[in-house]
């Protein structure tokens, strides 16, 4: 990769495409969604919201973030309040790089310069292999030699090694999309896949229903509809009310506030596995 290579970048998602589809649009980025490997989901961004140009200089003039920073938002962004992590692989004409976001924890990166340079830090490698599940001493022997100077392997190289450690739990990239690759020819490559599929924002009316849909069918679903939603909803009305007298009998604003937010909750509760009783489809 040289310094005139444009700009690419993928997001790895460590679960599989049905999980992603829900949330994914959430980012307002037009995107393909690919299958990669067992458990694994790859976006290719198919917009190009970063600059475009070499040593930090914006494309056509137009203010717009670097690369890294726009994907290491995304990948925090979709891996908030999930259980899979994510992983944002970059590169541009001077560097490359990753981003890897795992819920509220703060995320761990690392960069080489274009000529394959390490430039981050090697504690960063060993993080990565813990939140990933890689195993302690082969996987991250692996992954450390990527830190260590090597005047015959370039950025692009790099990036290759790290996903080759990552085919060791599952991941498998689809053909053609390679690190180093310009984004146009990334999105063109995922499209031809028959299982590619195009994510789009379509608003938040859309969203919150497709939001609410993924989160009924994961491990929180009987607990926001069924007998144990309408059983923590009454236990929350039967909580608050006498909570709430009891702060305002001493005058104590915070109780008061806590017992009305159960009551609150508890009837929310109860309206939603009623409305969706008696209407199956989110409307």
């Amino acid at each position: 990769m040289d310094a005139t290579s444009r700009v690419g970048a993928l997001l790895l998602c460590r679960v599989e495409p049905e999980t992603v589809r829900p949330v994914a649009p959430l980012l307002r980025e037009r995107m393909l969604l690919v299958p990669a490997g067992e458990s694994w989901s790859v976006l290719v961004p198919e917009g190009k919201p970063w600059h475009g140009g070499p040593a930090g200089q914006p494309a056509g003039g137009e203010a717009a973030e670097p690369v890294d920073r726009v994907l290491g938002g995304w990948a925090a962004a979709l891996a908030v309040g999930s259980t899979w992590p994510v992983l944002a692989l970059w590169w541009d004409g001077d560097r490359a790089g990753y981003t890897l976001a795992a819920g509220f924890r703060r995320p761990v990166g690392y960069v080489w310069l274009a000529d394959g340079t390490p430039a981050g830090e090697d504690e960063a490698m060993r993080t990565f292999a813990e939140r990933l599940g890689l195993d302690p001493v082969l996987d991250v022997q692996a992954l450390e030699a990527l830190t260590r100077p090597d005047p015959e392997t370039d950025a692009r190289a790099r990036l290759r090694g790290l996903l080759a450690v990552l085919t060791r739990i599952g991941l498998e990239l689809p053909p053609g999309l390679d690190p180093g690759e310009p984004s146009a020819r990334l999105t063109a490559r995922a499209d031809v896949g028959p299982e590619a599929e195009r994510i789009a924002w379509t608003g938040w009316r859309e969203a919150v229903k497709a939001e609410l849909a993924a989160v009924e069918s994961s491990r929180l679903g009987p607990w926001m509809r069924g007998p144990r939603a309408r059983a923590l909803a009454g236990a929350q009305l039967a909580a608050g009310l006498p909570l709430a007298l009891w702060g305002a009998g001493r005058r104590s604003g915070g109780w008061v506030f806590a017992g009305a937010l159960l009551m609150v909750h508890g009837a929310l509760g109860l309206a939603y596995d009623r409305i969706r009783d008696e209407g199956p489809e989110l409307r």
